[in-house]
């Protein structure tokens, strides 16, 4: 097969949907780096299900360099995907980062041996029920937001006649900063609360929603996030008419006893925070509560 090769690095909700639907594309030569070998991927879009052929490495020995890497490792997983990046990466190589948080391109590149590290926002729900099974729900509008810049046009060209649909903005910063705001919230509480997105039909969790909001909006103007006087009501209102049965990759993570990525999301917000010399309280207590969680799955065999 020849085409563009790219390799998925994490087989995730987010990136089994992301191989999925890259492998739908005749002009894409797919690999997927994961843990163990997956020759068939069951994808469910809409009322579809397809079943996808995989070509999996295990090794990152027997990897070899690609024109793209798609990283959705976790953020607090980069350093353990180090060896699949070192095989895969030249100066010529894009890593387009499908993460939660902000500061990708300072957590991969130290990795990525001079490729280019495309940050990317990801704004749809890829559910995993199997390693070798992946839902994609549409969330709204852009599936995957990435920055205006040399690489995005090519990047979006990657998901040309698949469901993904990729943005691009000028504004990034910004987005960037939104989808952090809807994460501060949506992680946390349904982690903590093991319950999906239905939990913010409370009102004391609206309530509780809007005070971490707050602090985190004020961090985000500092950073330099055009965000608007209302901006935490207006992430709340959005973020309300999301699916209730969805679940959010922090919620899943706890169910299985993983360990969470609480310091790329609330933990980023903290530590912004104190550059700027803006208390987070909040925040703070919610970094606080998924460090001991994570901690301890983190000692569970």
């Amino acid at each position: 097969m020849t085409g563009r090769k790219i390799a998925v690095v994490g087989l995730g909700g987010i990136g089994g949907v992301a191989a999925a639907c890259l492998s739908l594309s005749t002009d894409n030569d797919v690999t997927v780096c994961a843990r163990r070998r997956i020759d068939t991927l069951t994808f469910d879009h809409h009322e579809e299900s397809k079943r996808i052929p995989l070509k999996t490495l295990t090794e990152p020995s027997r990897a070899e360099p690609v024109d793209w890497v798609i990283l959705c490792t976790k953020a607090q997983d980069v350093a353990s995907a180090a060896s699949w990046l070192e095989r895969l990466c030249t100066p010529k190589t894009t890593v387009a980062v499908l993460q939660n948080g902000i500061a990708h391109e300072e957590r991969v590149a130290p990795h990525a041996k001079g490729a280019t590290v495309l940050p990317a926002i990801v704004y749809y729900n890829g559910e995993r029920f199997a390693p070798d099974h992946v839902r994609l729900r549409h969330i709204r509008g852009h599936d995957l937001l990435v920055p205006a810049g040399a690489q995005a046009e090519a990047f979006a060209a990657l998901f040309e006649g698949t469901p993904i649909d990729v943005g691009i903005s000028a504004e990034f910063i910004t987005y960037q900063w939104r989808k952090l705001l809807v994460n501060v919230i949506a992680n946390p509480i349904t982690a903590l609360t093991r319950q999906r997105l239905g939990v913010f039909q409370r009102e004391d969790i609206q309530q509780l929603s809007l005070g971490i909001l707050d602090e985190a909006v004020a961090v985000g103007r500092a950073e330099g996030a055009q965000l608007a006087g209302n901006e935490a009501e207006m992430i709340l209102e959005t973020f309300l008419a999301y699916p209730p049965e969805a679940g959010t990759s922090m919620y899943f993570d706890c169910l299985a006893g993983r360990p969470l990525e609480i310091e790329a999301l609330n933990g980023a917000v903290v530590a912004a925070g104190l550059r700027h010399g803006l208390a987070t309280p909040l925040n703070t207590a919610m970094l606080t509560l998924l460090k001991t969680v994570s901690d301890a799955n983190a000692k569970t065999p």
